[in-house]
């Protein structure tokens, strides 16, 4: 039996390189010039097609992580921010909206934005970082704490795009 929920897919990062090596105070790396997209494709076992961290054994069970567009929100919320922090700095792949990732360990989901299913299993928080106090506002860490999202093993081949989809929790 599976449940399932429609969703928005709000944005979707895939990134050939590191941003965040060093030192918070060092500043980041210059982002890639084309991180954000509107399609990926993802491999069973490997990840996202062009990121970091695509076929690298260390990361074939958490290749890809998933972010509710509430817990950047949330950051806002707390810290009393004039806008929402941008996505990109986060370097989570996908925010969802309408979805609470950080509830979802260790399922095994679908989600299908139109061109198929992709199936994936929640297996680790995505713990925020001391970065996100450098690259989206002082306190970010602290106000991320089990809102950083899931990282997720891919389970199957398939495409994800922005807007509409449909989650299902098997």
């Amino acid at each position: 039996m599976s449940i399932s929920q429609s969703i928005t897919i709000e944005h979707l990062l895939a990134s050939p390189t590191h941003r965040y090596e060093g030192r918070p105070s060092d500043g980041a790396a210059p982002a890639h010039a084309a991180e954000l997209h509107e399609r990926i494709e993802l491999r069973e076992g490997l990840g996202i097609v062009g990121d970091r961290y695509f076929g690298h054994a260390a990361h074939r069970d958490a290749a890809v992580t998933i972010m509710a567009a509430e817990a950047l929100e949330h950051v806002t919320e707390v810290l009393q921010l004039g806008a929402v922090p941008g996505f990109a700095a986060t370097r989570r792949n996908i925010q969802v909206r309408g979805l609470d990732i950080d509830a979802m360990r260790g399922a095994t989901f679908s989600l299908d934005s139109g061109e198929g299913p992709v199936l994936l299993r929640a297996t680790r928080p995505a713990n925020p970082c001391a970065w996100m106090d450098a690259e989206l506002a002082p306190g970010a860490h602290r106000a991320l704490l089990r809102r950083g999202g899931m990282r997720c093993a891919v389970l199957s081949d398939g495409v994800l795009t922005l807007g509409a989809a449909v989650v299902a929790v098997h």
